[in-house]
């Protein structure tokens, strides 16, 4: 039966060699390598050993498996030691492996003498052929070299918990537990006079476990994961996480830009007071939000910039982590702030060559406005009115909340008022002056200043102004004398069809020439001049500004007083 036990785990210990090999890793480990291709080795042995019929072949078995004991820990210890951080010179390499092959030499040779084993006798058992041993007088060598390794173990845990280095304590506890309990397990048996050894079950499940722990620090390595940028870019730092935010690895350009990270334990998240935090945490959230994707941070008086992508070197593409890289962009920034200082001194030059455009074209459209008042008898300082006007009707607007009304949007109205009257320069003086009504002919022609008021601003304004600015310029020029109802012109709009800035540009030029003296008539009281635009409200207006008005009633009115000197 144990023959058939032993041959199953031997079959188990020999897949997990095919199960890794097929995972065609891109950095091979050799002393775990040398742990895995030893287990199914020496499991061999012990299968072997549940069929022999001679107690010389027995003795012979004995002596093969002797390398769990010799080679097998050997290499075990050292890889404790490489998870440590701990260099060991080359001559301390020679000097372990030559007493483990002696050792196991030793054994070897004396196979056919009494030295090693005293007596080898083989028991029939149900459960198969049992061995049992009678050690000689040179086992002492064993025992030495057994207390040597519990002795290098001990010292190993000891040293791991007084430098509480950045190694995996998964690794580390994997490999020291294989080993204590297998030692213990190896003492017991030697003592107790075991007939079928268990240690066979513990190769193997410490080869599976082991297996999956190769395979998951395999799969981020950060030797695997950026050999190829390493060949072309070796000044930048690589620092992998898994997606539970897990510090995995980074390489050593990485500890010049974050010294940090050289006490950051590995399968573990970043310390709570650690300032790493906000920069490699901050930045998954955020590309996890799919946002920014780098950032960043001062080391000293260098500026180093983090960028984040995800990373997979399984077949299937599978995302396991997310893998930074950091870069001095010292240089960069310097020249990234001398561009900017130099845009941002042409951005104030042409500022001011703007205003002191803007400022020619102010007073070119006020002047032209000005020219027009003197021309026309009937508007004296209507230009000057409906400006002041304009903004306390604009203003009371956005107060009430009716109309969606942007600070920018009123300043850009009431800049505007000034040039609503601009087409009047076309118009002939004798019918713009003429005291009387004018005749329908006439009033065709009066009406396309309008129009042409539009087309002036365009021209004025075009390649100088922001764009929305000209547009609203545009439409109280052009639109401020349609109607509510579709009766205005230039165009007969109707409703909201006509701009909203238009609309506001109505009340304030209507109730200006109502309440000012012209030619042709008296001024209205405020009380009829009220009473008027309220009517108008739904017909010539927006019924909607009737609220506007009558808000803003007494301000007008106190305007006017104030003007008119009453």
């Amino acid at each position: 039966m144990m023959s058939y036990v032993y041959g199953t785990l031997l079959l188990i210990s020999v897949l997990v060699i095919l199960f890794m090999a097929q995972k065609n890793y891109e950095n091979i480990d050799i002393q775990y390598w040398t742990i895995v291709v030893i287990v199914p080795l020496i499991i061999l042995g012990y299968w072997l050993k549940t069929r022999v019929t001679q107690p010389e072949t027995a003795q012979f078995l004995w002596s093969y498996i002797y390398l769990d004991s010799t080679i097998l820990l050997a290499v075990t210890l050292f890889c404790i030691l490489r998870f440590l951080g701990i260099s060991v010179k080359p001559w301390v390499k020679l000097l372990v492996y030559g007493g483990a092959f002696v050792h196991l030499f030793i054994v070897w040779i004396c196979v056919d003498n009494r030295l090693y084993y005293d007596s080898m006798t083989l028991i029939e058992t149900p459960y198969g052929i049992a061995t049992k041993m009678g050690s000689g007088p040179l086992k002492i060598i064993h025992w030495a070299y057994l207390l040597g390794i519990i002795l290098s173990i001990v010292g190993l845990i000891i040293v791991a918990q007084i430098r509480r280095g950045t190694y995996s304590r998964r690794t580390l506890a994997l490999y020291t537990t294989v080993v204590s309990i297998g030692l213990i397990m190896y003492i017991i048996e030697m003592f107790q006079d075991v007939d079928f050894s268990s240690l066979p079950f513990l190769y193997v499940i410490g080869d599976i476990l082991i297996a999956i722990n190769y395979d998951h620090a395999h799969t981020h390595d950060i030797s695997c994961l950026i050999s190829e940028q390493q060949k072309y870019r070796g000044t930048k730092g690589y620092v992998a996480f898994d997606l539970d935010g897990c510090y995995l690895s980074c390489n050593e350009v990485s500890y010049e830009y974050l010294p940090e990270l050289k006490t950051q334990v590995i399968d573990s998240h970043l310390k709570e007071n650690s300032s790493l935090r906000s920069i490699f945490y901050e930045l998954i959230e955020s590309f996890k939000e799919g946002k920014k994707e780098h950032r960043n941070f001062n080391v000293g008086e260098m500026i180093c910039q983090v960028e984040i992508n995800e990373f997979s070197i399984r077949k299937d593409g599978k995302v396991q982590g997310y893998l930074f890289d950091i870069r001095d962009v010292t240089e960069e920034q310097k020249v990234l702030q001398i561009m900017q200082d130099y845009n941002d001194t042409l951005n104030k030059e042409v500022e001011v060559k703007t205003e002191n455009i803007k400022s020619i074209q102010q007073r070119v459209v006020l002047g032209l406005a000005n020219m027009i008042e003197n021309r026309d008898n009937n508007t004296g300082g209507h230009v000057k009115r409906t400006s002041d006007v304009i903004k306390i009707v604009v203003v009371e607007a956005k107060h009430q909340g009716i109309f969606d009304l942007s600070p920018e949007m009123v300043r850009d109205i009431v800049r505007a008022a000034p040039m609503h009257d601009l087409g009047k320069i076309t118009v002939e003086n004798a019918i713009l002056n003429k005291p009387g009504k004018l005749t329908p002919e006439e009033f065709e022609i009066m009406k396309r200043h309008a129009e042409k008021s539009g087309e002036f601003v365009d021209i004025i304004l075009q390649d100088v102004e922001e764009e929305h600015f000209v547009k609203i310029a545009h439409n109280i020029a052009r639109y401020h004398h349609e109607r509510w109802d579709g009766r205005g012109y230039p165009e007969g709009l109707v409703g909201e069809m006509i701009p909203l800035e238009a609309r506001l540009m109505a009340i304030a030029d209507v109730y200006d020439a109502l309440v000012s003296s012209r030619s042709y008539k008296r001024p209205l009281d405020f009380e009829e001049a009220a009473q008027i635009m309220i009517d108008g409200m739904g017909s010539q207006f927006d019924p909607n500004m009737l609220s506007v008005f009558l808000g803003c009633r007494e301000k007008l009115e106190a305007y006017y007083k104030h003007v008119f000197g009453e």
